[in-house]
Order: structure tokens, then sequence, then C-alpha cells
């Protein structure tokens, strides 16, 4: 920050995302607990209950500002007590951390269904940003009554927190003790600002960006290794991750909430919301299709007519904005029924030549080449055993050393021009 700025006159930057999906419990959610106690009937939700959601911004600022949304709700939500605090270990806060987040000088908020709301900005004055680096925030909020169908999203990898139903609100505590029930999914909360003249990277994709295969709590999804290269390397950017387990990019063509599929909104249908709404944007990285391929049968032609039509509505929406093309990884010889096979891999590569001839983006990045065994034309078997939930692996998700592989493999200057190509790989 110069002499001349002030804190006030940073620009917000998206520094944290997880894409609005369900209602719960329609998703795809990794080493879930049993939730049956925490919410008896998800037609009601959350009844009088406290959340803390805890997550790792990918860079920190002087303030921040949080969006909850109500996007796949089905009546008003009511927040209260909203706070934001640092983690210390399992629910518990640092002490003296915890501070109130506001909306319009409000200490409470009513989201209508199918709407999202920004706080204000609440100050982060409790820790030098120097020391901040990799720490865990820990956004808690009371739902007053029910909240109805709640919004959320399943795939976390992250443990976070939930009072019992009917409970009274303890988010200003900064115990563990009214947090017992522990979630591996977010709920309510999809974005964080934070005020900083940084770029924002967006990873927008499906189940392999989300981190399926990948750690519980530890970080290793490819925009995890994308975003500690780039600080290694010196680059102050954000990297956030708009992905959804078995999400699509053209299907489905509307979206239902009454019935919800796993894999949320189509890719077309968030791209408002999750990407062209966030502060900053200046690089959006393009890794979907294989569950067009793959669940929905869709032919390469209209994947491609669909892709097309995504990347126009990001440049229309994002003056400015690069657009990188990701190279669809392995999925022949998966035990997946519907994506291991060699109608797939055929639409795979066709689409895949697309991504490299077709002129449509800014640059590729080649996850197939880091992934694919040209032996065998599938997954490198040491890429295959599961990091999250153990096991020999599906052959279609990348564990730790894949998800590593494939974030060594962005060329950091494709990605955040003037950074070194070959740093920190």
């Amino acid at each position: 920050m110069s002499a001349l700025e002030t804190p006030e006159s940073l620009p917000w930057a998206t520094v944290w995302t997880a894409s609005s999906q369900g209602p719960y419990p329609a998703g795809k959610p990794t080493a879930q607990p049993d939730l049956r106690f925490v919410f008896p009937d998800p037609a009601r939700g959350a009844c009088d209950q406290s959340f803390r959601m805890v997550l790792r911004p990918s860079l920190w600022g002087s303030h921040l500002r949080l969006r909850f949304s109500n996007a796949l709700g089905a009546r008003d939500l009511r927040l209260a007590q909203v706070h934001a605090g640092l983690q210390a270990s399992s629910s518990a806060l640092v002490r003296g951390t915890n501070r109130p987040v506001l909306f319009g000088g409000r200490a409470s908020v009513v989201i209508p269904a199918s709407a999202s709301v920004w706080s204000d900005a609440a100050a982060l004055d409790h820790v030098p940003e120097a020391h901040l680096e990799g720490r865990k925030l820990a956004v808690s909020f009371h739902v007053e009554g029910e909240s109805g169908p709640m919004t959320w999203h399943a795939k976390a990898l992250q443990t976070s927190y939930v009072s019992p139903p009917h409970a009274a609100p303890c988010c200003a505590d900064e115990g563990e003790a009214g947090f017992p029930y522990p979630t591996a999914s977010w709920y309510f909360l999809d974005a964080v600002d934070m005020r900083a003249d940084a770029p924002v990277i967006v990873c927008f994709g499906d189940s392999i960006t989300d981190g399926s295969g990948s750690t519980i709590n530890g970080d290793d999804r490819w925009p995890d290794v994308l975003a500690r290269r780039l600080g290694r390397a010196g680059v102050r950017a954000a990297v956030v991750n708009q992905g959804i387990g078995a999400n699509e990019i053209i299907s489905p063509a509307a979206y239902d909430v009454a019935r919800p599929t796993d894999g949320g909104p189509s890719a077309l249908d968030r791209l408002a919301r999750d990407v062209i709404a966030l502060s900053g944007v200046s690089t959006v990285i393009w890794l979907e299709g294989i569950n067009d391929f793959g669940h929905g049968g869709a032919s390469v032609e209209d994947v491609i007519a669909g892709v097309t039509a995504g990347v126009a509505r990001i440049r229309a929406g994002v003056p400015g904005v690069r657009v990188i093309a990701a190279l669809l990884t392995p999925a022949l010889g998966a035990n997946i029924e519907t994506h291991g096979g060699p109608q797939v891999e055929a639409k795979r590569r066709a689409y895949n030549d697309f991504l490299r001839h077709g002129g449509l983006f800014d640059g590729v990045i080649d996850f197939e080449a880091a992934t694919r065994d040209p032996q065998t034309g599938g997954l490198h078997a040491p890429m295959q055993p599961g990091s999250s939930i153990g096991g020999p692996g599906d052959g279609l998700h990348p564990n730790r050393l894949g998800y590593q592989a494939m974030g060594a493999a962005v060329d950091l200057a494709l990605v955040a021009p003037g950074a070194s190509p070959d740093a920190c790989k």
C-alpha cells in the first residue's frame, strides 16, 4: 500500500468462494458425517442454529466483507450475530480475534429466496497481515427460526461446525462448546472479499476443480497448489475455487429446486453468480466438460457450443478478462461406468483438440499431459489411490499427487502476466 493509499481506498478482491448448489442434501460431499441429528428435516432446514464455517482465504487484506446466499432457498433466510475470527483449532478461535460483521449497520439481515447479500466492511485489526498467510478464517452466524431448504456447497473438504437445533446463539463465543457437530460442507456463505489491490483468478469447473480425491483439511486441490506457487513467486493474487462435483456445462437445461441434481445448476446458468459478480476478476481457468460426455451423453458439438456461449458471457460481463482453457484429464478405464469407456474417451480427445486449436481462449493449460499415462491412456497409476477417504480411487479423480502435478503444470505467466513462467514448480 502506497503512502497515498488508505485501506478504504483499496478495491475489493474476492479471496474465497464456494459455489452455491442444492438445496441440501442434493450434492456430492466427501466424508460427510451423519447429519440426521443436525438437520432432521431438510425441508425445514436449519432451526435456530449457529454455524461456524471454516475456510482459508487465498490472500488477506485490511478489511473483509462476506456474501451470503439464499440462491436455492424457498423462503426468507434470517441471519443474526454474524462474526469473523481466526480459527485456533477445531471450532475454537484465537482469543481476541472474533469480530462482529454488520449489514447496513445492523446486526441481522433477511435474505429473500433466490437472492444474496454482501455484508458491510469489517476491519481485520487484530493480527498483522504478514502473520495471516495460510491461516483459516472462521465465519459464525445464527439462523433465526427455520431456514427452509438450505443453499450449500457440498464438497468442502474442510471441517466446519454447527450447533444443535433450537439452540441459543453462540457466534460471539470464541470457545468450542456451542458447536458440537462437525460437517464437511459449507452452508449459505459463498464468497469472501478483502481490501486488496490484487488480481483474482477464478478456477471454474467440476469435481476435479472441487477437489474430489484430495485431502481433508489439507487445502491440496489444484487451485490451492496454484495459489501457493504464486505466493512463493512473489505474485500477490487471489485464486478462488468455483468447482462443483458432477457439474455439467449444458445440463440441466433448467434447474428445478424442487427436484435438484447433485451437480447443481449448469455452468452456463451459474456464470453470473460464480464468475461475473465476483470482485477483481482478471483471469478465468475453465475446466469443464467430462460430465457432459459421461453423465449427460452430450455430443462434442453441443458441448463446444456451450463452452463458446459461456466464454462469450464471461467476456461480456468482465471486460478485459483473460479466459484460459484447461485440457480435460484422462477418464479412460475409470471405474465410473458412465465415464470410463472408449466413447467418452473419443469425445474427450476431440473436445481437447478444440480447446487447443479452436482459437476461443487466451491460452491453454495441459492438464492432460500432467496426468495421463501414455501406456494406458488413463490416469497415472500413482495418482489414483484416494487421498481423502482412502481406497484405490476411481480412476477419474486425481489424488494429492495428481493435483500437485496439475497445479505445477500451470504457466504462472499465463494466468498472472508478469510472473516468472518457471517459478516455484
